[in-house]
C-alpha cells in the first residue's frame, strides 16, 4: 500500500471567475471540488443510481420466493420502506459525518481502521464487480432473448456479450470522461421510457379488468425462502446511499440530504410497485417464473410487432447502469487510499486523458471475473449478503454513537426505533438465508473473511522489510509507467 494521498478538496471561495463551475485547477496543477450539487441534483443522483437493472431482474427471484403474486407485491412496498429507514438513518450519520466515503467513513470514524477496511474491501471486491457482472448479463439476456424465442440464449453467448459490454464501458471511461457522462446521461431516459411505457399498459390493463393473477394462491410459509425474496427485492433498491458517498458537493446537506432521500425513495417506491402491478395485469405467476426477461415477455404478449422496443430500451438502461458504476467507484478507491487502506495506485489520473484509469481497470478486470458464473440470481443472493451486513454494521453507528459521542453535532436526530428496527431485519436477511442458500451466503461470508489477512499484511502491518517496501514501490512506478498516470495532487505535465 502506497504513502497518503492528500489532494487539496478544501473549499474555494464563490467569485465571479469560479461560479458555476464544479471544479477549478489551482497552482501546481490540483483541482478543488466545490459544493455544486442542488436538492434536484441529489434527487437525480438517487433515483439514477436506484432505477437500473434491478426492476428488470428482481420480479422473477421474488415471485419465486416468495409464492404468490400479492405477496410478491408486498415484498417489494416493505423493500421500499426499510430501505427508506435505512437512508433516513444514514442522514444522520451523513450531516454529523460529513466526509465522502459514506458508510466507510461512518464506520471509519465509530469502530476505528479494521472494520472500515473490511467495510471497503466488502464494496470494492464484491459488491461493485459482482453488481456490474449482474447488469452486464442482464444486458445480455434482454438483447440476445429476442433471438431465441424458443429457449434459453446460449450460456456462452450471454457472458461473451457481457464481457464486451463490460469491456467496450471500460474503454470509455478510460478514455474520456465526458464521453462516460454522455453515456450515462443517454441511457438514463432509456430506462424511464421503458417503465413509463410498461406502467401506462398496466394502468390499461387495470382498466379494462385484467386482475386475474391478483391472490394469495401458492404464497410461500417458509421464512427461509422469503427471506431470499428480499434480496432479490432489495437489490433493485441498491444505491439509495450513494448521495452520502458525495455529500461534501451537495449544497446545503442538513437540509438537502433528507429531503433528497424522501422524495427519491417514494418515487422509485411507487415506480417499482406499478411496473409490478403492470406485469402481474398481462403475466401469470408461471410465466413469470420460466421468463429470463419479464419485460420481453410482457412485450411480446402486448405489443406485437413492436415488442422490440422493450428489450431495447430495457439493454439501453442496464448498458447505462454498467457505465454508471464504473463512473462512481473510483471516489470509493480514493476515499480508502487517503486513509492508507488501498493502493496508491487505485488514486491516480491518465496524464493526457486525465481519467482514473488504474480504478476503472481494477473493477473491470474483477467484474470479468465474475461473469465465470452466468447464475444472476445466484450472484444476486452473493452480493446480497455481503452488502446488507456491511450496511447494517453502518447503521449501527447511529445508536453506538450517541452512547460513546453525545457531544457530537447532529443537525439531524432520528428517532431510535427506527435504527433499532432496521438492524433486526438487517439480521434477518442475513442470517436466514445462510439457511436457505449456504454455498452463495458461505462464499460471501468467505470472501469478507479474505479481507483479514490482507489487513493485516498491508494495512497494520507498518514496520515492514526493506525488502517488501522496495517491492511494492517498484510495483506502483511500474504500473505508473505502464499506465502513464500521476497522482491526483501531482502536476500533469506531458
Amino acid at each position: 500500500m502506497g504513502e497518503k494521498i492528500e489532494p487539496k478538496y478544501d473549499e474555494v471561495p464563490q467569485n465571479e471567475e469560479n461560479a458555476g463551475k464544479d471544479k477549478e485547477e489551482t497552482e501546481g496543477g490540483a483541482v478543488r471540488l466545490q459544493a455544486k450539487m442542488s436538492l434536484l441534483n441529489g434527487v437525480t443522483v438517487i433515483v439514477g443510481s436506484i432505477i437500473g437493472s434491478g426492476i428488470f431482474i428482481s420480479p422473477t427471484g421474488v415471485l419465486v420466493q416468495s409464492g404468490s403474486v400479492n405477496l410478491a407485491l408486498i415484498v417489494w412496498v416493505v423493500s421500499g420502506i426499510f430501505s427508506m429507514i435505512g437512508a433516513y438513518c444514514y442522514a444522520e450519520l451523513g450531516c454529523m459525518i460529513k466526509k465522502s466515503g459514506a458508510d466507510y467513513a461512518y464506520i471509519m470514524e465509530t469502530f476505528g481502521p479494521f472494520l472500515a477496511f473490511i467495510r471497503l474491501w466488502v464494496e470494492c471486491m464484491i459488491v461493485r464487480p459482482c453488481s456490474q457482472a449482474i447488469v452486464a448479463l442482464t444486458f445480455s439476456i434482454y438483447i440476445l432473448t429476442p433471438f431465441f424465442p424458443e429457449c434459453s440464449p446460449p450460456t456462452e453467448s450471454v457472458r461473451l456479450l457481457a464481457a464486451a459490454c463490460i469491456c467496450i464501458l471500460t474503454f470509455i471511461n478510460c478514455w474520456d470522461v465526458k464521453w462516460s457522462t454522455f453515456v450515462q446521461d443517454t441511457f438514463t431516459y432509456a430506462k424511464l421510457v421503458a417503465l413509463f411505457i410498461i406502467i401506462g399498459t398496466g394502468a390499461y390493463q387495470l382498466c379494462t379488468g385484467h386482475t386475474e393473477y391478483f391472490t394469495f394462491e401458492n404464497t410461500e410459509t417458509d421464512f427461509t425462502k422469503i427471506s431470499l425474496a428480499f434480496y432479490s427485492g432489495l437489490f433493485a433498491y441498491n444505491g439509495w446511499n450513494y448521495l452520502n458517498f458525495v455529500i461534501e458537493e451537495l449544497q446545503d446537506p442538513v437540509r438537502n440530504l433528507p429531503r433528497a432521500i424522501a422524495i427519491s425513495l417514494i418515487t422509485v417506491t411507487v415506480t417499482y410497485v406499478l411496473t409490478n402491478v403492470a406485469f402481474y395485469t398481462t403475466l401469470s405467476p408461471l410465466e413469470v417464473r420460466g421468463s429470463t426477461a419479464v419485460a420481453v415477455t410482457f412485450a411480446e404478449r402486448l405489443y406485437g410487432p413492436m415488442a422490440w422496443i422493450i428489450p431495447v430500451f430495457v439493454a439501453m438502461s442496464t448498458f447505462g447502469a454498467v457505465n454508471g458504476i464504473l463512473l462512481t467507484s473510483s471516489r470509493l478507491f480514493y476515499a480508502g487510499a487517503c486513509e492508507k487502506q488501498m493502493p496508491e495506485i487505485l488514486t491516480m489520473i491518465q496524464i493526457s486523458r486525465l481519467t482514473p484509469t488504474p480504478a476503472v481497470l481494477c473493477i473491470a478486470l474483477l467484474s470479468l471475473l465474475y461473469l465465470m458464473s452466468d447464475n444472476v440470481y445466484s450472484l444476486i443472493n452473493y452480493v446480497g449478503f455481503a452488502t446488507w451486513l456491511s450496511i447494517g454494521l453502518a447503521v449501527v453507528c447511529v445508536p453506538y454513537l450517541r452512547w460513546k459521542r453525545p457531544d457530537l453535532e447532529r443537525p439531524i436526530r432520528v428517532n431510535l426505533i427506527f435504527p433499532i428496527i432496521y438492524i433486526i431485519a438487517t439480521i434477518f436477511i442475513t442470517v436466514v438465508p445462510c439457511i436457505a442458500s449456504p454455498l452463495d451466503t458461505g462464499r460471501g461470508a468467505l470472501m469478507i473473511l479474505t479481507g483479514v489477512p490482507v489487513y493485516f499484511i498491508f494495512i497494520y502491518w507498518k514496520n515492514k522489510p526493506p525488502c517488501i517496501r522496495r517491492a511494492l514501490f517498484a510495483f506502483t512506478v511500474f504500473m505508473q509507467k505502464i499506465m502513464v498516470v500521476v497522482g491526483a495532487e501531482e502536476p500533469t505535465r506531458v
